[in-house]
């Protein structure tokens, strides 16, 4: 049985919980933590230490963080040992977009994602939902939590973000969750937290997606090139999503030692999720949703041309496309060169 009840009775009883999110949280993850280390004091759990690892580098995320003032830590096996529990919110499985050791014991799930093995004591895996957010407002009604303007606004936030504004993989849950949070909004917080300032390296980073695309029927496959900017990665995807004709999108970029992937479609044939695990499975962690999915592959795969900056680039161009390109079953003819 999930429900809030089931989870304030598993919790009960514990002096400390560590909450962790995947890496590079968004604010989906931040406000399930938020939620459930709220759920965690209302069970008289008396320490909650919310962990990350990776970075929070998208400029909404950043915004999240600074906005609502949350407390997070680095992620450290040593706060995993010392706590009595420890909850994944977002994610499912050690190693999976964390950086848990896969011998960690983990005791509650609480996740929307497309994912295999898992195992904890408490586990709320729904794979239909449209956002976890959706998941810990739920627990919160059961619970008859008093929740705060800020955490409602955040899981409120979360919720937007994760359906892109109620159009992406929506369910009726999430407009009951937004039913139940509506009347808590701070508004001033939400459109705050709706548009943050742009760098100037973002908007560079999608003008290079926007130059390098290439359209094949009605899939279109793009990257960055080299940018610092990971988050621009599935900002330029959601962009480029929206080009007349285009059902199918992949963004990919390089930063740092990997080459990042995000990916989004609206066509009803296509499991963007499983086309990527399905291409790159193999070399790297990739999976996500019918319309929304992401992966990681080490550029140690390419260490070789590791010198040579413009022909890794163009190495990783090639064969991240042609896996596409075979896993999709497109044409190998750009449509520009048709026109």
């Amino acid at each position: 049985m999930t429900s809030g009840s089931a989870l304030s009775e598993f919790l009960a009883g514990q002096d400390s919980l560590a909450v962790v999110c995947h890496n590079n949280p968004d604010p989906d993850t931040l406000a399930s933590a938020m939620a459930l280390e709220t759920i965690a004091f209302d069970a008289d759990v008396d320490d909650v230490t919310v962990l990350y690892s990776g970075t929070i580098s998208h400029q909404q995320n950043r915004a999240f963080v600074n906005l609502l003032d949350l407390d997070l830590k680095t992620f450290s096996v040593d706060a995993l040992d010392a706590a009595d529990l420890v909850a994944f919110v977002d994610h499912s499985v050690p190693g999976g977009n964390n950086e848990v050791p896969e011998d960690v014991t983990i005791d509650i799930v609480i996740d929307h994602h497309t994912t295999e093995g898992v195992e904890a004591g408490y586990v709320d895996h729904r794979e239909e939902i449209g956002a976890t957010a959706t998941i810990m407002t739920e627990y919160l009604a059961d619970l008859e939590i008093d929740t705060s303007d800020a955490l409602a606004t955040a899981l409120m936030f979360a919720i937007r973000q994760e359906t892109l504004t109620f159009l992406r993989g929506v369910t009726s849950a999430e407009y009951a969750a937004a039913e139940r949070l509506h009347a808590k909004l701070d508004l001033d917080l939400l459109r705050d937290l709706a548009h943050p300032a742009v760098s100037e390296s973002t908007v560079d980073a999608i003008g290079d997606a926007i130059d390098n695309r290439t359209v094949r029927g009605s899939t279109l496959i793009s990257h960055t090139g080299w940018t610092t900017e990971r988050d621009a990665i599935p900002q330029a995807a959601d962009y480029l999503g929206d080009v007349e004709g285009v059902e199918t999108c992949v963004v990919f970029g390089l930063i740092g030692d990997a080459v990042e992937l995000s990916a989004r479609s609206t066509d009803s044939r296509v499991h963007i999720g499983r086309v990527l695990e399905d291409a790159f499975s193999d070399v790297g962690s990739a999976g996500g949703h019918r319309q929304m999915a992401g992966g990681h592959i080490s550029l140690g795969l390419f260490a070789d041309l590791s010198g040579d900056d413009d022909s890794l680039v163009e190495m990783v161009e090639e064969i991240v496309s042609r896996r596409l390109i075979k896993r999709l079953r497109l044409s190998t003819r750009d449509s520009k060169d048709e026109e």
